[in-house]
């Protein structure tokens, strides 16, 4: 017979359990003796004054950006956000809501001081021996640790973001201390009803789903005042565990949509049931919501520039412009912070009547990707005499995605400079010659004024007085565009009407290089890249790279008397407080004198009715008194259609991305030639303009500029 005996028998082990066991008794009641001391004092002792960063404030959200209809209604563009958050007031949220949360987190909401003193003391206990964090935090102790995470996104420092975040969810006695006390302070300062609508606005809701109100659009595709009392239950099921209980996990084996949510419904039944039991509903209706099934309604909101379809170019320079101007923070680092709390409701100023057109004419005459050919389509709008963009589109996909690799997606804004989160820029071509013409108006010289506008290998020495005469020998020898434009002499109108390349040299050879530069700087013109202007001869003939947006501006300066506007994109900012910041200013700068502008309108006329852009004048109807001017680079690569009315100035253009590409004229589109899409796009564009904001006559210059 054996001799041996079981552990649950041997006298030595039971003795040694019934040791382990009096002394985790023996430690657990020297905690709660300690806890309850600890709670007694701090509820004794917590000041009536509550710490200034504890304070019930600005909560982060999303952001809106948005157009305006006609019938002045906002239209949103796009939403950004770090927290999908709509922050809304007390009577916005159901009742259910209410009733929903304070019955399942917190019962003993409306009687006490701040902190559920027994739950708290056995979270505590559990914490003090198992060192691991267990429940028991009253409704207030959940908001006061939630306003503490949230300071800690304010911080536009990565390492002290996560040293704030890692100090206010540590899991320690003296944090969960800390937390009642700041709690009991937090209920002498607000109401009750106040702590409940900031913990339903503040709390998580699995994801980014940030506050009740972005949860009800999320899951339910409601707003929080519409909830029924099932959905009302679910969501406030999903706060105490957003992981196991979240509803957009439909594949889930443990809370799918094959097993009715199964996680979920059993913690919203058992919200119903506390509800029932703290008479917040009646037991029909507890009935009849524990029968309805669980049935979300995913509704996946709205977030960056890619959910702005074809105005996704326009509404990431509104970003650049929020995240870069002083007028959205004084700092960098007060810029970003700003723009991950959000709150915002911005304004633009892009008419939906121009950008529809844009976004169609560039999809019918410029395709997205084009075998052996880096293709770009752009367009540009500007108000004249405000600065204000109305429109700016181009002929590809925007994606921020890295893996978004197709040749038909970029992120680049072809239209904007490379600060502004744009690209190198492009040649304007002929486009260019204008601030030339306005040289030679302001030299004295009237548009009948000839020059030797006779080709050759050498034209010999230009003035620049910023660098000194300059002599480009042999390897200058600029030909025109046309056999026929091969007269001896040209005069500044016939070379302006008839884009003629040597007539424009003939007139720099007797102008000073550096004062035409002058000139186009004060038009606004800049390069795309950041660097000066370059002003040798060929720049002449638009060398420079230039954004398509900066000569919109130019244009629409031109048609403003000689007044340019900087280009601005935001009309009104509302901050989260519903008060209206300032939003960027354009700068409106004498660019000419009235005159010299009236003289180069003249002769932009002419263009238009009996020049190199006769097609697009043709095709514009309603017609208004219009200028313009066509530009072409070396080898057809780039071709561009620039002009304006009073009231509206278009650029539009079709480049090559990369810079090297197809001749234009010899490459055909589904809809037509490539190089005569700029006279499609240009007409449509400005059909809509005149039609919408009609146009006035031009100045009329003095009779003897025009002789």
């Amino acid at each position: 017979m054996s001799t041996e005996t079981t552990p649950s028998t041997s006298p030595r082990s039971a003795s040694r359990r019934s040791g382990r066991r009096s002394r985790r008794r023996t430690r657990t009641l020297i905690a709660m003796g300690v806890v309850v001391a600890i709670v007694g004092a701090v509820a004794i002792t917590v000041m009536v004054t509550l710490p200034d960063n504890l304070s019930i404030g600005r909560l982060s959200q999303k952001s809106n950006v948005y157009a305006t209809a006609n019938d002045g209604s906002p239209v949103l563009l796009a939403s950004f956000y770090d927290q999908n958050r709509v922050e809304v007031a007390s009577a916005a949220i159901s009742p259910f809501v209410k009733d929903a949360a304070t019955s399942g987190e917190d019962p003993g909401f409306y009687a006490h001081g701040g902190v559920d003193i027994w739950g708290s003391v056995t979270g505590l206990v559990s914490t003090l021996v198992t060192g691991t964090a267990r429940g028991g935090s009253s409704i207030t102790q959940q908001y006061v640790k939630n306003v503490l995470v949230q300071k800690c996104e304010t911080l536009a420092d990565q390492a002290k973001r996560t040293a704030c975040y890692d100090a206010a969810t540590e899991t320690s006695a003296s944090r969960k201390l800390t937390e009642m006390s700041l709690a009991i302070g937090l209920e002498k300062r607000y109401s009750k009803a106040d702590i409940l609508r900031q913990y339903l606005n503040i709390t998580g809701f699995g994801g980014s789903i940030y506050g009740i109100e972005s949860a009800a659009n999320y899951y339910f595709n409601t707003t929080a005042a519409a909830l029924t009392l099932p959905q009302a239950a679910s969501l406030v099921a999903i706060v105490n565990n957003p992981v196991k209980f979240q509803l957009d996990k439909p594949d889930s084996e443990t809370n799918g949509a094959a097993n009715g949510y199964a996680a979920n419904k059993d913690r919203r039944d058992y919200i119903l049931d506390e509800m029932l039991a703290h008479e917040k509903i009646s037991k029909a209706d507890r009935d009849a919501a524990v029968a309805a099934p669980v049935e979300p309604a995913i509704t996946e909101p709205s977030t960056g520039c890619q959910t702005a379809g074809g105005s996704a170019y326009f509404c990431d320079l509104v970003v650049q412009t929020l995240r870069d101007d002083p007028a959205f923070g004084k700092t960098a680092a007060e810029r970003a912070a700003n723009f991950r709390l959000g709150g915002y409701k911005v304004f633009t100023t892009l008419d939906l009547d121009l950008q529809a057109t844009a976004e169609a004419t560039l999809a019918e005459n410029v395709p997205k990707t084009f075998d052996g050919w880096d293709v770009g389509g752009v367009i540009s709008s500007v108000a004249v005499g405000t600065g204000r963009v109305l429109a700016m589109a181009q002929n590809k996909d925007y994606s921020q995605d890295p893996a978004a690799t197709g040749a038909n997606f970029t992120a680049v804004n072809y239209n904007t400079d490379l600060n502004r989160g744009g690209s190198n820029g492009f040649q304007p071509g002929s486009t260019y010659k204008v601030f030339t013409l306005a040289e030679w108006l302001k030299a004295g010289n009237t548009l009948g004024d000839t020059v030797n506008s006779r080709e050759r290998s050498d034209w010999g020495e230009f003035q620049d007085s910023c660098n000194g005469p300059q002599d480009y020998g042999y390897s200058f020898a600029p030909g025109n565009d046309s056999s026929n434009d091969n007269d001896s002499y040209y005069s500044a109108l016939e070379s302006t009407v008839g884009s003629i390349n040597t007539g424009y040299i003939g007139m720099a050879k007797e102008l000073d290089l550096c004062n035409i530069r002058k000139t186009a700087e004060a038009f606004g013109i800049h390069r795309a890249d950041g660097n000066p202007l370059e002003q040798g001869a060929s720049s002449v003939l638009g060398t420079n790279e230039i954004a398509p947006l900066t000569m919109a501006a130019a244009y629409a300066g031109i048609a403003n008397n000689g007044v340019t506007c900087t280009p601005v994109v935001i009309d009104k900012i509302v901050g989260p407080d519903g008060t209206e910041i300032a939003a960027p200013k354009s700068a409106c700068t004498a660019s000419v004198a009235p005159e010299i502008a009236a003289g180069m309108t003249y002769a932009m006329q002419r263009v238009l009715t009996g020049g190199t852009a006769t097609a697009s004048y043709r095709a514009t109807s309603p017609r208004v008194p219009m200028i313009g001017k066509t530009g072409t680079t070396d080898d057809n690569l780039d071709t561009w259609m620039s002009g304006a009315s009073t009231k509206v100035a278009t650029v539009v253009g079709v480049v090559n991305v990369s810079g090297e590409g197809e001749d234009q004229r010899e490459t055909y589109f589904d809809n037509g030639q490539a190089a005569t899409a700029r006279h499609r796009m240009w007409p449509d564009m400005m059909s809509v303009a005149n039609e919408k904001f009609g146009g006035d006559a031009f100045t009329l210059p003095p009779r003897s500029m025009t002789r």
